[in-house]
């Protein structure tokens, strides 16, 4: 007889027997009970969490033979269900939307739909990764999916809901499948052991539950290939010897080298577990998920339910989360992350890897450049510096006067902006200068120097003096006041 694999033979039989979605369960059997049974349903949600289980389980409700109307406890004995449950019934088609993404597919199941089914009381089509079918294979579904008849019901899962059109969805219940928690996972893995009548330690079950990462088929996978060893208990030695070794202690020491500024040591710990099988990209994730760990142990406090650690390594983790503050987290993750985008396609993606350790090691040595600014500006140390546009400046500035500046053709300022300058105090002149008459101060008025000031300054020429010297001033004491031409245009020439 053909070994079954242990995801088939404990699949989920019942809306009781699946794991992690109670909410969806109680929901579907409400409706069967209740006669509200939707046309068509819309399951989302990542591998491994019983989309597929729960489509067949609802076949089942719907069409047991044991019961005179659909039931939400079928029998899971007559034949219509070991058929659902085998997937070889005649009245529920499962249908793989990655083989048949054509117009052509659909229209055949659209042209089938309007038969009658041969012996239940519902045709069901049960169609797998929906979101492969083409465009034209969806508009070509929609108006069977709206308005099916009335034996027709039309269960869809997918794990990219995001690729199914909106009119597709609007059509359908649409139900989220969670991830199932680790605790659930390891429950249920440790009844499936004893029922097979094995034993196997704490510490593997959890394992076990772990590395599935949120999806019951893979974690099925994993105890079926430890079981496969032949032993008859499931110990921590056999685990190591069949699973890829566990990273998470040669991680944790990689970082107390890197706490320590030790960056030859952190790159002997790289070499240990790239050597393990472990893959860059992998190695990678791994670093990432460990600072992830010891940054919620850091910010969230020792006994945050975020980290799920056995007891016996969280004090470990919690010691070692002390070691870093938050910041720094925040960095070397981004860091991480980085590298771990690059070496997918980096042909020195090793060299990368190492670079990445010594400079987390090396952190340390490095300064930002706010705090050398900071040192350079002679900031006290902690003290944060506003940078200003020049280091130098003083910290008051006297305002400076701008003289106007001579243009060919001057302007009048605008009457609101003219500031006139205040008439000059009267003095009283030296004898060495004497006041001409007015004929002088029409003739400055029309001398262009004298123009070109006044407009330049918005000036008014109050009085015109001669500046003459000592022989001049005995002249014109003797002679009067001689303002012939000459005397005048001396005069005109020295005045500003």
């Amino acid at each position: 007889m053909a070994y079954t694999v242990l995801a088939r033979k404990y699949r989920s039989q019942t809306f009781d027997d699946l794991v992690g979605q109670e909410a969806i369960a109680t929901t579907l059997k409400n409706a069967v009970a209740g006669d509200r049974v939707h046309h068509g349903y819309l399951f989302t949600g990542t591998r491994g969490v019983g989309k597929t289980s729960a489509a067949r389980i609802l076949a089942k409700a719907l069409n047991c033979s044991k019961h005179e109307v659909a039931t939400p406890t079928p029998c899971c004995e007559c034949e219509s269900c070991r058929l659902i449950a085998e997937g070889g019934d005649i009245d529920v088609i499962e249908i793989d939307a990655a083989s048949n993404t054509g117009v052509d597919n659909i229209r055949d199941l659209r042209d089938n739909a309007s038969y009658r089914p041969a012996r239940s009381r519902f045709k069901i089509y049960i169609i797998d990764e929906v979101h492969m079918l083409s465009t034209g294979a969806f508009n070509a579904l929609l108006k069977t999916l709206e308005e099916p008849p009335n034996h027709v019901k039309f269960i869809m899962a997918t794990t990219e809901v995001q690729k199914v059109p909106a009119t597709i969805v609007s059509r359908c219940q649409r139900f989220d499948f969670r991830s199932i928690a680790i605790d659930a996972i390891d429950g249920h893995l440790r009844n499936l052991l004893s029922l097979e009548g094995l034993e196997a330690d704490d510490a593997v079950v959890r394992r076990v539950a772990r590395l599935a990462n949120g999806s019951m088929r893979d974690g099925l996978s994993i105890l079926d290939q430890l079981l496969s060893f032949g032993a008859k208990a499931l110990t921590v030695e056999v685990m190591e010897d069949i699973l890829p070794a566990s990273h998470d202690a040669q991680v944790a020491a990689l970082f107390d080298h890197v706490a320590d500024q030790e960056p030859g040591e952190a790159l002997v710990c790289v070499e240990q577990a790239l050597s393990s099988g472990q893959t860059m990209e992998r190695f990678s994730e791994s670093v990432v998920e460990h600072l992830r760990t010891l940054m919620l142990l850091n910010v969230c406090g020792a006994e945050t339910e975020m980290v799920d650690v056995p007891q016996t390594v969280r004090e470990q983790l919690v010691t070692q989360s002390q070691r870093f503050d938050a910041p720094t987290y925040v960095y070397m993750i981004g860091l991480m992350e980085e590298v771990r985008r690059s070496v997918r396609t980096s042909a020195v993606a090793r060299a990368l890897i190492d670079a990445a350790m010594v400079r987390l090691a090396m952190a340390a040595n490095f300064s930002d450049i706010q705090t050398l600014l900071d040192q350079v500006g002679g900031a006290p140390s902690g003290e944060t510096r506003r940078p200003t546009a020049n280091p130098t400046a003083p910290k008051t500035a006297t305002p400076r006067t701008t003289a106007p500046r001579a243009t060919a053709t001057p302007k009048r300022p605008p009457p609101e902006t003219t500031v006139r300058r205040p008439d000059p105090p009267k003095t009283t002149r030296p004898s060495a200068a004497s006041t001409v008459s007015s004929a002088d101060q029409a003739r400055a008025h029309r001398d262009p120097a004298v123009q070109q000031a006044m407009n330049l300054f918005d000036a008014t020429v109050v009085s015109v003096t001669r500046a003459v010297d000592s022989g001049d001033a005995e002249k014109n004491t003797a002679g009067g006041d001689a303002s012939d031409e000459s005397g005048t245009t001396k005069s005109n020439e020295r005045q500003r």
